[in-house]
């Protein structure tokens, strides 16, 4: 694929998603009744659906990253060049971005708002690397073994990931600011987002280098 389809896929793919894990997380809320569980169930539901449609459909343009954590582990294998992978990632955060304005403007919100939901604290943090190895994990260990099933590998480790780690499985740098931009239930506080990318960064190079040692690698190009 052309750069420029990779990218729009990119972008489209990151807006999408952001768009999606905050609006059902606002609307989960409103339809609730104050109940935080069955609000969670909502969320988790969506995201999960979107994440397999989108990583179906985009798969064969981008390679369906919409994560810099995901491009990173990518770019460390080179399947991906540097000055590639950048630009992915600077595409990702926009696309989150705008994905997260969408979802305010649908609920008629403020577009831009600051989160306030405190996420902080060393076990939040240790989630995060855990589900970001999770994430990672799982697509080199689906493309190795069942390249069919990478979308539902990716949809199903983050649909457990929002219900076995104490972060609820953000696991991805470019959604993370995204999420501190809006003061919802999906939110997080500005300041714990370094630490959230942090974690998510080293939790993407450990589950390389476990993958390649596990599944080995077919490629080695870089695009």
């Amino acid at each position: 694929m052309a750069p420029a389809q990779r990218l729009l896929a990119e972008f489209i793919g990151s807006l999408f998603l952001a768009g999606v894990v905050i609006g059902s997380g606002i609307l989960a809320v409103a339809v609730s009744a104050g109940n935080d569980g069955v609000a969670l169930l909502g969320n988790t539901a969506a995201t999960a659906a979107i994440l397999w449609v989108l990583v179906a459909v985009l798969g064969p343009v981008s390679g369906a990253h919409f994560n810099p954590a995901v491009t990173l582990a990518f770019a460390m294998r080179r399947e991906i060049s540097p000055g590639m992978a950048v630009i992915y990632g600077i595409v990702q955060i926009a696309g989150c971005v705008a994905g997260a304005m969408l979802a305010h403007a649908m609920f008629e919100l403020p577009l831009v708002q600051a989160a306030s939901t405190d996420r902080s604290g060393a076990a939040k943090m240790l989630s995060e690397g855990v589900a970001t190895f999770a994430l990672v994990f799982a697509i080199f260990g689906a493309i190795r073994h069942a390249p069919k099933a990478v979308p539902a590998a990716v949809a199903l480790v983050i649909a457990a990931g929002y219900w076995w780690t104490a972060s609820t499985s953000f696991a991805n740098p470019a959604i993370t600011i995204a999420r501190a931009l809006s003061d919802t239930f999906a939110g997080v506080r500005g300041a714990d987002v370094p630490g959230f990318i942090l974690a998510q960064l080293i939790g993407a190079l450990l589950a390389t280098g476990v993958s390649a040692f596990l599944f080995g690698q077919d490629k080695d190009a870089p695009a």
